[in-house]
């Protein structure tokens, strides 16, 4: 009969024993109470309490920890915008007691003081503002997180600006606006291109000009030249230059008729083009071109004796 209560007694005396053996894994803190007081921090590996009197109050984490914020506020231009704030916070190894008994809710003193530096700083700035100086929003709230939690054992390793929404109106204006710019600078673009094209058309025309002037400038340089060894060989068999001349003007003429005949498809006529036209213009030519002669000596003649009598006054 004393054996069979001893049993139950032996139980509960080896799991009292066990129960006084505990384990804190890594970067945990374990706080100790003894009769409802603070009696010690355990950390990490295998600790020791004594049963029945000593109790696990609480647990808490010594790793980095992330609050994601959410704030709604209102920008210089009147433009409603929601701002994701992201805080990185640890609890300070050496002040676990101040962390676990002095703030009941941490995640909601870290939210008030996010929504306090958020709604302190964007009414400074315009929407376009918000966009570029969320560091300097990031910075604002730290600093202030820091100063305020570092009292109750956290320290706030970073804060980020990760998203920044504006109204779903604002944000469809906004891609209007640059659409709108976009559309200017393409056609601005293609309106320097357009008069790029004009420009260098144009060069190329001129270009084109100049050579095809120079070309036939070239080409009637070599007629005269031809025309003039063409004469100098005339004058060699007693045909003066005079004829020569006429003589070369009809057989161009001549020429001309001849690969005229040649094409198919004309619509060019000379006139006159009878028989006798060609004996008539060279007959024509030697008057005109010794009449032009006769003329400039007797130019030549009344400007040599107006000089004599020039002389002769003097």
């Amino acid at each position: 009969m004393g054996s069979f209560f001893l049993i139950p007694i032996l139980f509960i005396a080896v799991v009292i024993l066990l129960s006084s053996f505990f384990v804190v894994k890594q970067q945990r803190a374990v706080i100790i109470e003894r009769f409802g007081k603070f009696q010690s921090i355990r950390n990490s590996g295998l600790q020791m309490k004594i049963p029945l009197v000593d109790r696990i109050s609480g647990r808490l984490s010594l790793k980095i920890q992330q609050l994601d914020v959410i704030v709604e506020t209102k920008t210089l231009d009147d433009v409603f915008v929601k701002l994701k704030v992201s805080v990185q916070y640890v609890v300070i190894k050496e002040k676990v007691y101040e962390a676990f008994y002095k703030l009941e809710y941490p995640h909601d003193q870290i939210t008030s003081y996010v929504f306090d530096v958020v709604r302190a700083e964007v009414p400074k700035m315009k929407l376009d503002d918000v966009f570029v100086k969320k560091d300097d929003i990031a910075i604002a709230v730290k600093a202030e997180l820091q100063d305020a939690m570092l009292e109750y054992g956290y320290d706030i390793i970073k804060t980020l600006v990760t998203d920044i929404d504006p109204d779903a109106q604002v944000k469809a204006a906004m891609n209007r606006i640059n659409a709108s710019e976009r559309e200017k600078i393409a056609a601005q673009f293609e309106g320097d291109a357009a008069r790029i094209l004009i420009v260098e058309k144009a060069k190329a025309e001129a270009e084109s000009k100049r050579l095809q002037g120079q070309g036939i400038a070239d080409q009637r340089r070599e007629i005269a030249r031809g025309l003039e060894e063409s004469v100098e060989v005339l004058n060699k068999v007693g045909i003066n230059s005079q004829e020569a001349s006429a003589l070369i003007v009809v057989t161009q003429h001549y020429d001309t008729l001849q690969s005229i005949g040649e094409e198919t498809n004309t619509n060019l006529i000379l006139l006159p083009n009878s028989p006798q036209a060609g004996s008539d213009m060279l007959n024509n030519m030697v008057a005109s071109f010794t009449a032009s002669n006769m003329i400039g000596e007797q130019m030549k003649k009344n400007k040599k004796s107006l000089g004599n009598k020039d002389q002769n006054k003097d």
